[in-house]
């Protein structure tokens, strides 16, 4: 299975034993909704619901943070998921918060992951079904995760290369947020981004309907910010979410995959003594 497939091909699949289908939507802290309860009023057929919020490490104030291999094992088992599985995510947006599921399956050793190009958004647009309401009970299954901790960066690693700047990082969140002159969705959050980092908004690697560009526009627009596979990359941006996509975007690319900066701006943004730069 591809890391990113067609909703023709999501069609076709559809009620394949092996095949589990998440809804992973995520909405920002400023927007009116909420993805579960979207979720209950229109889903793809046999969609289960990933909740980011929950598959996370509960012992910490920041944001949807990266579980214990144990715990995330535990919830994705109880959710149907094997090693076995094929595991398609999705979101309500396009592809705003899909491919933080497609990472955290990396993350723990599962490549068996993709995440569905245009999302519900496309799907919809096609006049393909939708169900509402809650899914169907899962019979639970047993995953045994494989961490992979070189695709992952907390704030000891991002602070070290502030002096080493041996990985370049790449900052996936809105121009006017990476400069400081546009406020946070968070509140108490510093304005600005980490310093010498690079920008590339995720939604410059997407085409107008929510898809993916091909490979070679990728690739120019990752060239255009001074990336060409000569330099580990790190992602980030507002709490480790749209990060994903740059990842994700960089792999279709053919370049090396990037490591995420987890914490991102929820964790730098908010914390006293870092330093920030801003225009």
């Amino acid at each position: 299975m591809d890391k990113l497939v067609t909703t023709a091909w999501l069609a076709a699949e559809l009620g394949k034993p092996d095949l589990v289908v998440f809804d992973a939507t995520k909405y920002l802290p400023n927007e009116p909704k909420d993805g579960h309860t979207e979720f209950l009023a229109a889903h793809i057929p046999g969609a289960r619901f990933f909740d980011i919020d929950a598959i996370a490490d509960p012992e910490t104030d920041l944001p949807h943070m990266v579980p214990a291999p144990g715990r995330f094992a535990r919830l994705l088992g109880a959710l149907g998921v094997s090693n076995a599985s094929r595991v398609v995510f999705y979101d309500q947006k396009g592809l705003a918060s899909a491919a933080r599921g497609w990472w955290l399956m990396g993350l723990f050793g599962h490549d068996g992951a993709a995440v569905l190009d245009g999302g519900l958004p496309k799907w919809r647009a096609e006049d393909r079904a939708v169900e509402a309401g809650a899914p169907a009970p899962v019979v639970p299954a047993t995953f045994r995760p494989h961490f992979r901790p070189l695709r992952l960066r907390g704030i000891g690693d991002m602070l070290a290369n502030l002096d080493s700047r041996a990985e370049l990082v790449l900052d996936a969140r809105a121009a006017g947020r990476f400069a400081g002159t546009a406020p946070e969705p968070r509140p108490g959050m510093r304005a600005g981004r980490i310093p010498g980092s690079a920008n590339l908004p995720y939604t410059e690697l997407l085409r107008p309907d929510g898809t993916f560009r091909p490979p070679a526009a990728l690739r120019a627009r990752f060239a255009a910010v001074g990336i060409d596979g000569s330099r580990p990359v790190v992602t980030s941006c507002g709490s480790g979410v749209s990060a994903c996509i740059l990842t994700l975007g960089m792999s279709l690319a053919g370049l090396p995959e990037a490591a995420v900066y987890d914490g991102s701006w929820s964790e730098w943004g908010a914390h006293p003594t870092v330093p920030v730069e801003s225009d």
